[in-house]
């Protein structure tokens, strides 16, 4: 492609780069601005430089909160991979083949079905059923597992087990949508050969469609993980990041400087740190996704 041809699309870009800049850029620039200042939201800001970030360094809720994360990053990202390509194997070879392309599709709108509900109603839904009283604790004591039932949200031990179990129900359904439409573009031929060689169901499944799909395995373990993150209103619904800060995150953590102790440099600075993170890892998936496809 000549260079005249390369400038005849610079036009096309402009939209976008202005969006960047507008939505994204400059954003991101008053935040680390403002991080570098002590401020309560009103009147002038008071500049203290790297002020912020020393007291971060030195914060235990900040760093329990990352540690919090992690857990967060099994149950939205880990979980829902592995788990996400068993079913989407599962609707994919046995109930696509044996019961039909439409029986599959009900299916994958149900498990998908998460993904688009209201996370307020959600929420709402899921604390009556995890509450002391609620239908959860019903359940266990009709069928006599009463010694079971606990305060699932109100026990610091329990709580953020209780909110990765509501997260992974959130989203399994993304992984398996994606992960069916991967396995769709697999030449069935490669199943073939693969049977007539003699290969398992789970030979096959290891062996030619998981290598298939690594392109979708890749997208989502990096979006599932930004997600992860920065996930906020299910801790907001839930829990607010109690009991006693057993369920807190980065993203939680920012919006309570932000907002409830109007410590806003503060939490710009947790922000702040937050995206460095996000593009830090961003650019190693991507890094290992091309290393891969090169390979």
């Amino acid at each position: 492609m000549t260079n005249r041809n390369r400038a005849s699309y610079l036009p096309f870009l402009i939209p976008g780069a202005v969006l960047l800049v507008a939505v994204i850029v400059v954003p991101f620039a008053m935040n680390l601005g403002i991080s570098l200042t002590k401020w309560s939201g009103v009147g002038a800001p008071e500049w203290i430089g790297l002020d912020n970030y020393r007291r971060l360094a030195a914060d235990g809720v900040f760093w329990a909160s990352f540690r919090h994360n992690v857990g967060i990053v099994v149950a939205m990202a880990v979980l829902p991979t592995m788990a996400g390509l068993v079913i989407a194997a599962a609707l994919f070879d046995f109930v696509g083949r044996k019961f039909g392309p439409r029986a599959a599709s009900v299916l994958r709108a149900c498990i998908y079905l998460p993904q688009v509900l209201p996370i307020a109603v959600a929420g709402i839904v899921w604390t009556w059923i995890l509450a002391p009283d609620g239908a959860l604790n019903d359940v266990l004591r009709a069928v006599g597992l009463g010694a079971v039932a606990q305060d699932w949200l109100g026990d610091p031990d329990l709580a953020l087990y209780t909110v990765m179990g509501v997260l992974l129900w959130i989203q399994v359904g993304y992984p398996v949508v994606i992960f069916v439409a991967g396995m769709q573009r697999v030449d069935p031929a490669l199943h073939e050969a693969a049977e007539l060689d003699g290969a398992s169901w789970w030979g096959r499944f290891w062996h030619v469609t998981v290598p298939q799909i690594r392109p979708e395995i890749f997208v989502v373990l990096l979006t599932c993980t930004i997600a992860a993150l920065k996930v906020f209103p299910p801790i907001y619904v839930l829990t607010r990041g109690g009991p006693g800060g057993a369920t807190n995150v980065p993203s939680y953590y920012s919006f309570q400087n932000f907002f409830e102790r109007t410590q806003v440099g503060y939490g710009a600075a947790i922000a702040t740190v937050l995206t460095v993170l996000i593009l830090v890892l961003t650019t190693v998936f991507l890094r290992v996704q091309n290393r891969g496809e090169r390979a």
